[in-house]
């Protein structure tokens, strides 16, 4: 939507320049410097597509840095017109002092100039703040306007940054659907280039979870509780890690960021930016089982021992019950002999409870 706006506000921007240029050279009719009307089509058309190109450059110059320059431009622009204002109309008799006295239309040749001039000025300025703001999201009007972060804030949260690996976890929906998580979730370009890659080129395990990411998105994005928007301001260069651009982007919104990277989590940390890790989360959420404590538990297949049989917690923690391989297949009542801490989690390990 954001590319079709921004193309079709470059159509009626050439349209307005070689406009102006053929309006330039109609007004130099029957004067010392007449101007054909194909070179002035020409020319408004060689101003328009230089000024396109110094639109396509500044891609990643987003509204929050548009202001900041806008502001110091605008005071610039206020002093010299204080200063040269009045000096326009002298200044273009002396460019054009012998064309114009030589002319009996010399007056009206000054203010076809003077009007040509406001016109380009004021069309190509308006024409880069319309495309930057076209491409800035709409979390950058709170650097201009404060009250609409202050709401935000109050109303719903800190705003969330997502990684890949979230966008692509099965558990996010739920997750964001329970409520225990409000703000407005922000997902960067880059993430969604880096997950269409991987849902098109790569293996087939991260092909398909890749391809679940993307259902991921269109489930938030038509979900009326959940705010999400897609960040495409460029945020870093392509040469920058990931996990760079991951952290830029959250401190230019002063957002969190969630993560299931324990890596990146430490970086964050490091660089001052709040995190939301999901492995942290689940730890937290995991039951804490004590020895001695007695659980009712279904026995699904035998274990390493031909005595063992092998069954699961609610929260997928496994649980080893010793001398209780002929009860495969049963659920039984355990009592909790000991506790092992592994790389991979908790592993219990029990009796039949007598």
């Amino acid at each position: 939507m954001q590319r079709t706006s921004v193309n079709i506000s470059r159509l009626i921007y050439l349209l307005v320049c070689q406009a102006a240029g053929v309006a330039i050279a109609l007004s130099t009719k029957g004067t010392g410097i007449e101007i054909s009307v194909t070179i002035g089509l020409l020319v408004g058309l060689a101003i328009g597509l230089a000024f396109i190109g110094v639109e396509r450059l500044l891609e990643g110059f987003t509204l929050r840095g548009f202001s900041t320059a806008t502001f110091g431009l605008g005071v610039g622009l206020l002093c010299a017109w204080l200063l040269t204002r009045v000096q326009i109309s002298t200044l273009l008799e002396l460019a054009f002092h012998n064309k114009i006295a030589s002319t009996e239309d010399g007056e009206t040749l000054a203010t076809s100039l003077r009007l040509a001039l406001d016109i380009t000025l004021f069309a190509s300025l308006g024409f880069l703040g319309t495309v930057i703001a076209l491409r800035s999201n709409r979390d950058d009007f709170a650097f201009i306007i404060p009250y609409v972060r202050f709401r935000q804030d109050a109303s719903s949260g800190q705003p969330i940054v997502l990684d890949a690996e979230i966008v692509m976890d099965g558990r996010i929906i739920g997750l964001l659907g329970s409520g225990f998580i409000s703000g407005r979730l922000i997902v960067g370009q880059y993430v969604l280039e880096e997950i269409q890659t991987l849902a098109n080129e790569g293996p087939n395990d991260l092909r398909q979870r890749a391809q679940r990411g993307m259902e991921n998105l269109e489930k938030m994005q038509v979900s009326p509780e959940i705010q999400i928007s897609i960040h495409d301001a460029r945020i870093g260069s392509e040469e920058q890690t990931l996990h760079s651009r991951l952290i830029e982007t959250a401190k230019l919104y002063g957002a969190r960021l969630m993560t299931l990277d324990d890596s990146l989590v430490k970086i964050a940390k490091l660089q001052g930016v709040s995190v939301l890790s999901l492995n942290e989360l689940d730890i937290a959420l995991r039951p804490s089982i004590a020895v001695g404590e007695r659980l009712r538990v279904a026995l699904v297949r035998p274990g390493k021992e031909e005595h063992q049989a092998i069954g699961y917690l609610p929260d997928g923690t496994m649980i080893v019950i010793n001398q209780c391989a002929a009860e495969i297949g049963k659920t039984v009542n355990v009592v909790v002999v000991t506790t092992l801490q592994t790389a991979t989690g908790t592993l219990i390990f029990g009796e039949i409870a007598r």
